[in-house]
């Protein structure tokens, strides 16, 4: 089963791969729609989360309207993140547009972390070396249960340049390459982070939030901000850097981790309102907290030796 799942796989993607971009994307966009009619249970979850955050503001047609362009755009982003990850840098910048990065690298040798969510094409952020020469790329990511589609999206997504840890088990590399300084981490911030996450508002519902960016910017001094990728067009995405969050105070102190985690949470929750169809809505973000969260003060975290991801 693992051979026919790799071998599949790797059929799908040279396939995709061959395809024009804006075909890819109108297939993928096609697809979502099927999706939309067809899978019942995260079209149930899309549209309870929008009542959750935009019950008060938008009407219910307007909600499902979200919902289903929604699935569209996962639909085509999905499929173009497989044909985007073998572009050219070339040919992706007739396609990808970034706004504020150059002006926000560091100068002076450290690292940067960016918090960034499931925006759009999020997986274009895994080609930021091509925007930063001299610098090193890396992110986290989950492996997949099944170890043969694991290895043909991890040899796609090897071909950026940028360094993939496994979040669960490479903990131990990750922090040796943000030792060496000059590394772009982009770390995704906007799905529940379990029981050891900081319990925090995110747009306007506590929810479990991921204090890894928070943890890490801390503990190497790195420039922290966010980043959100947005779609502009049919297979055209613009990668937006936001402005600098503070982790230290004016006095030169550190910031409590649950601060800086609200501030990464406000640049998110922007980015969300300004485009809401762009978001993840498929994902269930508001689970209730665990009987350790339940017991602890709404607003404490794990402290400052706790990594989320």
């Amino acid at each position: 089963m693992n051979w026919l799942l790799f071998h599949t796989a790797r059929a799908f993607l040279g396939l995709v791969q061959a395809l024009p971009l804006e075909v890819v994307a109108r297939i993928g966009r096609w697809g979502g729609g099927v999706a939309w009619h067809l899978d019942r249970r995260h079209r149930r979850v899309a549209l309870g989360n929008l009542e959750r955050v935009f019950g008060s503001e938008k009407s219910v047609a307007e909600r499902t309207a979200i919902a289903r362009e929604n699935f569209r755009r996962l639909g085509e982003n999905y499929l173009c993140a497989l044909k985007t990850a073998a572009m050219s840098p070339e040919a992706l910048r007739e396609r990808v547009e970034w706004s504020g990065f150059r002006e926000k690298l560091p100068r002076d040798g450290r690292s940067a972390i960016g918090a960034i969510g499931h925006f759009g094409n999020f997986e274009l952020f895994a080609r930021i070396r091509d925007e930063a020469p001299g610098w090193t790329a890396a992110t986290t990511y989950r492996a997949l249960r099944q170890p043969g589609l694991d290895r043909v999206f991890q040899k796609l997504r090897e071909q950026s340049g940028t360094l993939f840890f496994e979040r669960r088990t490479e903990g131990e590399q990750l922090r040796q390459a943000m030792g060496r300084g000059r590394v772009l981490l982009a770390l995704l911030s906007d799905q529940h982070a379990g029981d050891r996450g900081a319990w925090l508002p995110f747009l306007g519902q506590p929810c479990s939030c991921s204090t890894a960016c928070a943890v890490l910017a801390l503990r190497y001094d790195a420039v922290l901000g966010s980043a959100i990728c947005y779609r502009v067009g049919l297979a055209r995405w613009r990668l937006e850097v936001g402005d600098v969050i503070p982790t230290r105070n004016d006095d030169g102190t550190t910031r409590e981790i649950e601060d800086i985690t609200r501030d990464i949470n406000s640049a998110l929750e922007a980015a969300v309102r300004k485009d809401p169809a762009n978001w993840f809505w498929v994902h269930r973000r508001w689970k209730p907290p665990s009987k350790w969260q339940a017991a602890r003060e709404p607003d404490s975290s794990s402290g400052p030796g706790t990594m989320q991801s």
